[in-house]
Order: structure tokens, then C-alpha cells, then sequence
């Protein structure tokens, strides 16, 4: 899937990722959307997990796995993906927010392996689905 850096999907997506961060209770601007294939998003994240004391925490979000709980390694810059929110591609905002909640507290079983919703590029409803949160 590629979006239009100002068509309705990619606007709805921007301002989806936006409700995922006041949900989150987050200030400031602390998050990025990337609209080439495979599209993506980022969002850092307050606070640190007891297992990862000195690794910064964010949540991901890719068009073929949904949102994930990842740590930045140190060593380079890559994301160490922790674990997946399994409830679908773009579930709401608050659910979104209490599963990173609940990964921060340790009180979350972690689901490591990618769900797979959909393959990048499907012929599917997603860029309908974002257009929606527009």
C-alpha cells in the first residue's frame, strides 16, 4: 500500500496514530508516519520496562502486523520487537493504549511472533478503513 502524503489515508492514519498518543496520556510530538511501502508508524513511548531498564520504549504500527510493544538496542538502530497487539490491523485507539499500558507494567502476556494480518500491498479496505479516521 502507498499513501498520498495529503490523501484521506494517509491524513487518517497521521490522526489515527495522533488518538493512539492521547490515549497514551503522551505530550508533545513523539511519534512518525512513514507512507511508502511497507507503511508504517512510530510512537516513543514514557517510561521503560523493568526487563529493558536502559532501552528506550515504543510502539510501532505497520500495515501488515498492527501495532507492537518494541525496545530500542543500544548498538544500532534497530527495534527489538517485543511483543504484538493481536486485535486486528487498526484497532482502537484505547486498546492500542491499554495493551502498551500493560507492557509497561509487566502484566501482559507477550505475543513475539508477527499476527500477519494482511500482506503489504493487499487489495483490501485498509486505505478505506484510515480514510475513515480523516
Amino acid at each position: 500500500m502507498e499513501l498520498e502524503q495529503h490523501g484521506p489515508s494517509a491524513r487518517g492514519l497521521r490522526h489515527y496514530v495522533q488518538l493512539v498518543r492521547e490515549a497514551m496520556g503522551l505530550s508533545g510530538d513523539s511519534s512518525c508516519v512513514q507512507l511508502e511501502p511497507p507503511v508504517n508508524a512510530y510512537l516513543a513511548l514514557e517510561g521503560r520496562l523493568s526487563s529493558f531498564p536502559a532501552l528506550d520504549v515504543a510502539l510501532t504500527w505497520d500495515e501488515e502486523n498492527g501495532w507492537a510493544l518494541a525496545v530500542e538496542a543500544r548498538c544500532c538502530d534497530d527495534l527489538l520487537v517485543l511483543s504484538y497487539l493481536d486485535s486486528g490491523v487498526l484497532p482502537p485507539p484505547r486498546t492500542v493504549a491499554r495493551f502498551a499500558a500493560g507492557m509497561l507494567e509487566g502484566t501482559l502476556h507477550q505475543h513475539p511472533e508477527p499476527p500477519r494480518f494482511r500482506s503489504a500491498g493487499s487489495a483490501d479496505d485498509l486505505p478505506r478503513q484510515l480514510a475513515a479516521y480523516a
